[in-house]
């Protein structure tokens, strides 16, 4: 049975840099594969990716020696289960705000005793190149489970959530912690409260031992959030990465936009 080597290296203080799917292309996926980026996520929270694409990337990516993850819509035991029998390779859950939130997720990733996953299916075996005897027995050993941290109250309760047996790695998306830091007014917070709380994260999960990591657009940011200690990284997306470039080149050749500007992920 492969083993998750992103897991291994977290574990071993590496830092691992991915990036998001958010198209749900086929084609797409099958070329990142072999970029040769740590991982790669799909994202099932934010993108209209159904069922049966979801499990073709997931097996694009594996059979290319990629690490498929995917971001569940909500940390619920029937979600979880689905994207695992999928065939990810781990979960990352968002808006995990408290202990018992943590706990529910980490219990629908692991099979019995340690969790309350149910046995079935086969992708998962075949994205693994295992029997389905061999995947249900090492599987609890190998799946990632990465939880989100998106809000104040989710910070405060960084140190218990992060300590929890299961907990692989905690992962910030900024703009939602930003979007549940405004006050009553809607004013967004300054730049510096939002790398006071980011801080904060960062230094929970150093003292605890958990590997966090957050989403930057850049390289250059990568490059400095690694040198701090953040090791769980998302580079953008390739939906970012397409129209970043085409912009930076319609700009050149003086073309105009047409449908207003695309979103920044």
């Amino acid at each position: 049975m492969k083993r998750n080597p992103v897991k291994a290296a977290l574990r071993a203080g590496q830092p691992q840099i991915g990036t998001w799917l958010s198209l749900g292309d086929l084609m797409a996926t099958r070329v990142l594969a072999r970029i040769g980026f740590n991982w790669l996520t799909v994202d099932l929270e934010h993108s209209p990716i159904d069922w049966s694409t979801a499990g073709m990337l997931f097996g694009a990516i594996a059979d290319a020696g990629g690490i498929p993850l995917a971001r569940v819509p909500r940390g619920d035991h029937d979600l979880i289960k689905r994207v695992l029998d999928a065939g990810a390779f781990g979960i990352v859950v968002p808006m995990v705000n408290t202990v018992a939130q943590a706990k529910e997720a980490i219990a629908a990733a692991k099979y019995p005793t340690t969790g309350n996953r149910t046995l079935g299916g086969t992708m998962h075996a075949l994205n693994f190149a295992a029997t389905p005897g061999d995947y249900y027995k090492r599987a609890n050993d190998e799946i990632l489970v990465v939880l989100q941290t998106e809000s104040p109250e989710g910070v405060e309760n960084a140190e218990a959530i992060y300590s929890l047996p299961g907990v692989d790695a905690i992962f910030v998306g900024p703009n939602d912690l930003t979007a549940q830091m405004r006050g009553p007014d809607g004013i967004d917070p300054s730049p510096a409260e939002l790398e006071a709380m980011l801080q904060r994260v960062l230094a929970a999960g150093k003292k605890v031992g958990t590997p966090v990591g957050l989403h930057c657009m850049s390289v250059e940011d990568v490059k400095k959030r690694a040198a701090e200690g953040w090791q769980f990284i998302a580079l953008a997306s390739e939906l970012r990465m397409m129209s970043a470039t085409a912009q930076q080149w319609a700009t050149a050749l003086n073309l105009r936009p047409t449908g207003g500007e695309l979103a920044r992920y």
